[in-house]
């Protein structure tokens, strides 16, 4: 995202995709549902509103930046607080029960997916200007 505009953030290839603004919204909320009581209440929380999370009301980069970092938070205090002996302990997401550990891995899947989202746009979008994020090919000069 750092090598994006802010118009890039909320670029849409058409009007069934999602800009890269939209996805970090979704990943944010997300997170914040799944990671807030975690050991104590199902990872779908009731307040959650899954399809808002779909509609663009960010206006700033400095928005976006801060949705993200709050969903990075509620992930990382959490993990934070776990102990080896919680892996094997129960959640439950959207009523199904999962491990931790399970619980953790599913929503690695999830947010790996979106944040290759993320890159693929960006790239896109920075074509000739993009810097590789591992190591780069080889391009002839």
């Amino acid at each position: 995202m750092a090598q994006c505009s802010e118009e890039q953030l909320f670029y849409c290839f058409h009007e069934e995709a999602n800009s890269i603004a939209i996805i970090v919204k979704h990943m944010s909320g997300n997170m914040v549902s799944r990671w807030t009581d975690f050991l104590s209440s199902d990872g779908e929380k009731p307040n959650r509103n899954r399809d808002d999370e779909f509609i663009n009301d960010f206006h700033t980069r400095e928005e976006v930046m801060a949705c993200w970092e709050k969903g990075w938070s509620a992930l990382f205090q959490t993990l934070s607080e776990r102990q080896e002996t919680d892996l094997l302990r129960t959640v439950t997401i959207r009523g199904e029960p999962h491990s931790v550990i399970e619980a953790i891995e599913r929503q690695m899947y999830h947010y790996s997916y979106h944040i290759g989202q993320i890159v693929y746009i960006a790239k896109q979008l920075n074509a000739e200007r993009w810097k590789a994020l591992t190591i780069p090919r080889k391009r002839k000069r």
